[in-house]
């Protein structure tokens, strides 16, 4: 087993402080280093691991520490030890047998939270079975993601709250120019829920009901996907 100690931040886990929280992350592929930077960035303690020593030598300065080694080593696995950690995130390539031994051990350890990648349903359910606590299927969810983006091209931005709801911004409709929110019936007209209004630099968390709509106020909409989409065309016919 080779390791690399990051250059960046030269201390070992076990010199961890305990208000900070540490995780593993095992596959060093683009999930899982852009997972292993950010936690890093956000505060947190990260040892990543991968058995090509060129993604560790890549990740080094970005982490507490990085380490080379294949997880079907066994040995080298327990010589890390796990019960420190607040979570373990499986990010292993298209290795099942990979992903099934380090979750295996991640479930042994006693890691708080395991987070698997899977890429199909079937991979979900197996390492679901063995410990895994949550699975992610990045390429579907990206591949959404885009579908939603592409469908809500009329929008400034838009946050999927399920498969059936989002919250949007729009910018203000001709017919609300002047209205106030009793006038413009957002609810009883369209179905959605005003509850912001971004006006110039400011952002209005729930607008009153009597104050006019002025010509660039871009409204945050909680609606369905289909009826945010059908404002958001008027919305787009306007500003055409």
């Amino acid at each position: 087993m080779s390791a690399l100690t990051s250059t960046k931040r030269n201390r070992s886990i076990s010199m961890k402080k305990r208000s900070q929280k540490e995780y593993i992350v095992i596959g060093l592929g683009r999930f899982g280093t852009s997972i292993a930077k950010q936690l890093e960035a956000n505060g947190c303690t990260v040892l990543a691991i991968d058995r090509n020593e060129q993604k560790i030598r890549q990740i080094a300065e970005y982490v507490t520490l990085a380490m080379c080694l294949d997880v079907s080593d066994e040995e080298a696995l327990e010589e890390i030890g796990g019960r420190n950690f607040d979570g373990a995130i499986i990010s292993i390539g298209h290795s099942l047998d990979a992903s099934v031994l380090a979750t295996i051990w991640a479930k042994e350890q006693g890691i708080g939270q395991i987070i698997a990648k899977a890429y199909d349903e079937m991979q979900g359910k197996i390492l679901t079975k063995i410990g895994a606590d949550k699975i992610v299927y990045p390429e579907k969810e990206l591949g959404v993601q885009l579908a939603n983006d592409l469908a809500f091209s009329n929008l400034f931005d838009a946050i999927e709250l399920s498969s059936e709801y989002s919250i949007a911004e729009i910018l203000t409709l001709t017919d609300w120019i002047g209205k106030d929110l009793r006038e413009i019936k957002l609810r009883e007209k369209y179905g959605v829920n005003a509850i912001a209004i971004k006006r110039g630099g400011t952002i209005i968390v729930n607008p009153p009901a009597d104050a006019p709509t002025k010509k660039d106020d871009i409204f945050f909409l909680l609606g369905t996907n289909a009826t945010l989409k059908k404002i958001a065309g008027i919305s787009t016919s306007r500003r055409n």
